[in-house]
């Protein structure tokens, strides 16, 4: 059984993804070791005599163990379930490697420097605010620097972990009437991709991801912060993790993608305090006809010639707004380009219309340069070898150009502004 799991695990990346976890839980023996040994060799090598790791766990932390499988030194490129780059393949100057829509957590061990202009202080970017910091102190991960909990919320900062979001056990599932339960109809296998089967009247089929639902706690957290929104209901393409220099990545997002951040930041984009960044966003951001028709009419700075059936930009996804799981898997395709419709649905913004679930190369784990008044300028993304840098902050070339998914800068005009346009731009500048 052993040895099966780990030759499907080992094909993983040759194409479509085929899953260790399957929509649910993976075997116990790919995360926990019940003698405190692996191979001959005990689990804790640097630990004292007899001592083991928390929860039998095969690495130091619950982040450590899922890097054990989601992250490889010696990638060439992105690689389909990889979401971190090693640190050796990302030297100064180099990006990180993958391309999964949520993001590279390598991004937060990326810093940056530069002077906008003369007499001007020095800037900086640091890797802690690129995104979710996750704790995998074997790969290097620790807890944000700066924050204490979730912007927003309360969750704390020294307990956020992949599993703060995934549920490793894979307990929630898609019921055949759209219902997410915990338990009843066994999962016959993941449902987050275009090629996932869908549910039965037998069978369940995995939520989203595997991220948990309501009620969802981590042991580790100690019954605090539990979760009050179901995952939401989206698909994902079967290989999805991919270069965007010649065709964009889309994830069907159909709804609940804001309610379920809300779960750790519920007033993040409200008129609460400390945190007034009101923007509406999911159910109560619906764009409506007339922003759908900014966004689709929207190509690039300038430019306002575009149509529905050609606009959908993957750095400004949106939510189609609906529940139909047959519509999300047929825009799914190799070659996305339909934007924003309502004959589709309740098309909306959401909290991954801006930012990337994981990390990115920009602050906030934006998903462009929010913090430059120029995303593009005289044709290239950064401004490497230059001696200020008021746009490209520091990045190389080739950094940029990768946080940007390789999407040529040719794409967008010689001077672009940040893609806040997209939705709010009405007239040519």
């Amino acid at each position: 059984m052993i040895s099966l799991g780990l030759f499907i695990l080992a094909g993983w990346g040759s194409g479509p993804a085929v899953a260790f976890h399957e929509g649910g839980a993976g075997e116990c023996e790919g995360c926990h070791s019940i003698h405190n040994s692996f191979e001959g060799a005990p689990m804790t090598a640097n630990a004292p005599p007899g001592s083991g790791n928390r929860y039998l766990l095969k690495a130091s932390d619950q982040g450590s163990v899922c890097l054990n499988c989601h992250q490889q030194a010696g990638d060439t490129g992105p690689t389909s379930y990889h979401v971190s780059t090693a640190e050796v393949d990302m030297p100064i100057g180099a990006p990180p490697r993958q391309l999964t829509p949520g993001g590279d957590f390598g991004w937060l061990k990326k810093n940056y420097l530069w002077m906008p202009s003369l007499g001007a202080s020095m800037l900086t970017s640091s890797g802690d605010s690129h995104g979710h910091n996750i704790v995998a102190q074997d790969y290097g991960y620790l807890q944000d620097a700066t924050k204490l909990s979730a912007p927003g919320g309360t969750y704390p900062a020294a307990s956020m972990t992949c599993i703060s979001c995934h549920d490793p056990h894979g307990r929630y599932r898609r019921n055949v009437d759209g219902s997410i339960a915990t338990d009843g109809k066994p999962i016959k296998g993941s449902g987050s991709l275009a090629g996932s089967a869908d549910p039965d009247t037998t069978f369940a089929v995995g939520v989203y991801r595997m991220l948990g639902g309501i009620g969802y706690n981590p042991k580790s957290l100690g019954g605090a912060n539990p979760f009050s929104a179901n995952p939401p209901l989206a698909v994902a393409p079967d290989i999805y993790n991919r270069s965007e220099s010649v065709s964009q990545t889309r994830v069907g997002y159909g709804s609940g993608m804001s309610e379920w951040c809300r779960n750790c930041h519920p007033n993040i984009h409200t008129d609460s305090a400390p945190t007034p960044l009101t923007h509406p966003t999911g159910s109560s951001g619906t764009l409506g006809s007339t922003i759908a028709a900014y966004y689709n009419q929207y190509v690039m700075t300038g430019d306002l010639t575009g149509m529905e059936a050609t606009s959908y930009l993957s750095l400004v996804p949106f939510e189609v707004g609906t529940t139909n799981y047959p519509l999300l898997k047929s825009i799914v395709t190799a070659f996305p380009t339909k934007g924003p419709s309502t004959a589709d649905g309740n098309p909306a913004v959401m909290c991954l219309s801006c930012h990337r679930a994981h990390a990115s190369g920009w602050d906030g784990s934006m998903r462009w340069n929010n913090k430059s008044s120029l995303i593009v300028n005289s044709g290239t993304y950064a401004q490497e070898g230059q001696t200020f840098q008021p746009y490209g902050q520091g990045r190389t070339e080739q950094e940029a150009l990768r946080a940007n998914y390789d999407i040529p800068a040719s794409r967008f005009a010689t001077d672009q502004q940040p893609l806040c346009q997209k939705c709010h731009a009405t007239v040519p500048p």
